[in-house]
């Protein structure tokens, strides 16, 4: 078996690597193959940054930049597109990048371990908003840099370079000449197609050919989760079928009635377009995970995995979603699609054939009646897995509940509906007495595993505090986080 040569765009040339194994990361071929070992390796599972790079792919003929974790990325991943590590930035006289510079005016940087990778998300958010003349506020700091962690330093001279490097002279990447470059690299001849280890479709059509031919590839859509399985389990895979490419699935659309987001959209892209249509939940989408990993994770990949604790689900859950899954069947194109929840069989199984693929996830789109909210319980704000997360959304009427929809995770084997507290809500008059026998019936309805996390008592307490917390925001009590608590003096605090 083969693999194409891996080429991508650095420092003005193209990059040629002839030999990449299929389960080297991006990581590796940095610091091993191109000794860029500016970039670090920290915790090998895109939790501390240290890793990040950014890449520039051709979007609407434009360059998007993005900032990821090269630990958890698949080299082969990344072919076609530039990369940008520590080491690129400064100009060709030694002169700093902004985001260099502002570090070191700052005194951002300590032990200097970290450095490489917070210079590298800044990087990313200043080609994002200053070369196109946009202020960088104090929070636009903080998101870019929600996948980065420091030990020593702290994190206020961190940001203060965030906004400082706004104010030093303009530091452009000439985008005109590397499109010019992107397209000729598109244009390459590829060589040998045959029997590949490393297979990257950009039609839909292919895509499904390709999983009938090779239904035990291993897919790989962003690869945020696989990537540990390669790193913390030293797992190898025969073939990988990456479907981050796929023009169709690269998409948000549109209708009437619902948003479908192709499988391939990050989930950067895909919160974006969720939290366009249900502005309250712009909170949640930035505590998913750091920035860079939802720049390379995406929505198909989080929904197919079905990790029990993966927070999209409950919330797709509660809206009402689906998906719909595709095959090519005798040389045609197949579909089906099943509500979210009716996915998965069991811890991280589904009901997904061998040779079918998610393509899409379609979501109703926001109506007028509906109170719709999610919480995320975790010993981190941001970057953390939850310990719980629960989704509600509610239709009242009059003062009744008209229909009720829940999502949880954390609760059970699987992302689940929680069908006995839907039922006990719907028909009901929306009042504390409800509330209070829906807390019951949620914290009776799973028995959720004890872990590193959490307890088990403490996961079915939290659950039914939750939907409390949902009855008292609905009516107007503000007090429920302690982020909007201001600390006054000891042992008291006002609003």
């Amino acid at each position: 078996m083969n693999t194409r040569p891996l080429r991508f765009f650095r420092r003005g040339k193209i990059v040629t690597l002839p030999a990449v194994d299929t389960t080297r990361t991006l990581l590796e071929v940095l610091r091993e193959d191109l000794h860029c070992t500016g970039t670090k390796e920290g915790c090998g599972e895109g939790d501390c940054g240290a890793c990040t790079v950014v890449i520039g792919e051709r979007e609407g003929g434009q360059i998007k930049y993005s900032a990821i974790n090269s630990c958890i990325r698949l080299a082969h991943s990344v072919d076609g597109m530039a990369v940008w590590t520590a080491e690129d930035l400064a100009a060709p006289d030694g002169s700093l990048h902004p985001a260099q510079q502002a570090m070191v005016d700052c005194h951002g940087s300590q032990c200097g371990f970290c450095t490489p990778g917070f210079v590298m998300s800044l990087f990313g958010l200043y080609q994002n908003t200053t070369c196109k003349g946009e202020a960088i506020s104090r929070d636009q700091a903080q998101g870019a840099l929600s996948g980065n962690l420091c030990r020593c330093t702290g994190y206020r001279p961190i940001l203060d370079a965030a906004q400082a490097m706004q104010a030093l002279p303009l530091a452009r990447v000439n985008e005109a000449e590397l499109l010019l470059n992107l397209e000729l690299l598109a244009h390459i001849p590829r060589g040998l197609q045959a029997n590949l280890t490393y297979i990257s479709p950009k039609k839909l059509s292919d895509l499904l050919a390709a999983r009938a031919h090779y239904p035990d590839a291993q897919l790989v859509a962003g690869c945020t989760d696989v990537g540990l399985w390669v790193t913390k389990m030293h797992q190898q895979f025969e073939r990988v079928l990456d479907i981050t490419q796929v023009a169709e699935l690269r998409r948000v659309e549109h209708y009437p009635h619902h948003i479908a987001i192709g499988a391939a959209v990050t989930l950067t892209d895909a919160f974006a377009a969720l939290v366009a249509d249900r502005p309250q939940l712009a909170e949640f989408a930035h505590r998913f995970a750091g920035l860079p990993v939802r720049n390379s994770g995406t929505l198909g990949g989080n929904v197919a995995n079905g990790s029990p604790i993966g927070d999209s689900m409950p919330l797709l859950i509660a809206l009402g979603a689906s998906v719909v899954l595709m095959r090519q069947s005798s040389k045609r194109i197949a579909h089906r699609e099943l509500r979210l929840e009716d996915l998965y069989t069991g811890y991280r199984q589904n009901v997904m054939a061998r040779d079918e693929v998610l393509a899409w996830i379609k979501v109703p789109k926001a109506t007028a009646s509906e109170r719709s909210r999610i919480y995320k319980i975790s010993k981190r704000f941001e970057d953390d897995i939850s310990a719980v997360c629960l989704a509600v959304n509610l239709h009242v009427d009059h003062g009744v509940v008209k229909t009720a929809s829940i999502g949880a995770g954390g609760v059970a084997a699987t992302p689940v509906r929680a069908r006995q507290t839907e039922a006990a809500l719907t028909g009901q008059p929306w009042t504390q007495a409800t509330v209070d026998r829906a807390m019951q019936t949620l914290r009776r309805e799973f028995a959720p595993i004890s872990d590193m996390r959490a307890s088990s008592a403490y996961r079915s307490t939290v659950l039914g505090n939750l939907l409390q917390r949902y009855w008292l925001e609905g009516q107007g009590t503000v007090l429920t986080d302690l982020r909007q608590l201001t600390p006054t003096g000891a042992g008291e605090v006002a609003a």
